[in-house]
């Protein structure tokens, strides 16, 4: 095994982490901002949709950080990102000044949901919090266990 193959995980998964981990604690930060910035566009309850944005960006970051469970934060992840995208990043219903900014993010969503759906399928790797509380015992690869040996079978006959 590489020095790449042994951190990349662990790097790429304080990568992902970060940005939910930084919105998350500004959300925070700037409650009320964010409350009522979710009500212009809309939305009903601001205050409870976004304390469990909340919940979700910094215990699901935390999760992703530390590779605990990772794979399910990333299944969470991946659902919560569709409505916010279509919701707050609608650059085709923008006006030209911020056209561009919000095609910008919401392609920025678009790849970190491919992200999620990479996480979610491939797991966290080495340096995960989940390994190593599981070392010694079958590791659990998949949430889907019944393609999960059908994978590993593959994966080694491509070696």
């Amino acid at each position: 095994m590489t020095s790449f193959e042994k951190f990349g995980p662990l790097f790429g998964r304080v990568l992902i982490a970060q940005i939910f981990l930084i919105a998350g604690f500004g959300k925070i930060a700037h409650f009320a901002q964010t409350a009522g910035y979710m009500s212009s566009m809309g939305l009903p309850m601001a205050d409870v949709l976004l304390t469990l944005t909340i919940a979700l960006e910094i215990g699901g970051g935390l999760m992703i950080l530390l590779g605990f469970y990772a794979r399910y934060a990333a299944i969470a992840f991946f659902f919560w990102l569709i409505p916010v995208t279509l919701t707050f990043h609608a650059f085709w219903h923008a006006d030209a000044a911020s056209m561009q900014n919000q095609m910008n993010n919401f392609m920025k969503n678009i790849a970190i949901m491919g992200a999620m759906i990479y996480l979610a399928v491939y797991g966290s790797g080495s340096f995960s919090l989940r390994r190593e509380c599981h070392k010694g015992q079958a590791e659990h690869t998949s949430p889907w266990k019944a393609n999960s040996s059908h994978r590993e079978h593959r994966d080694k006959a491509t070696l």
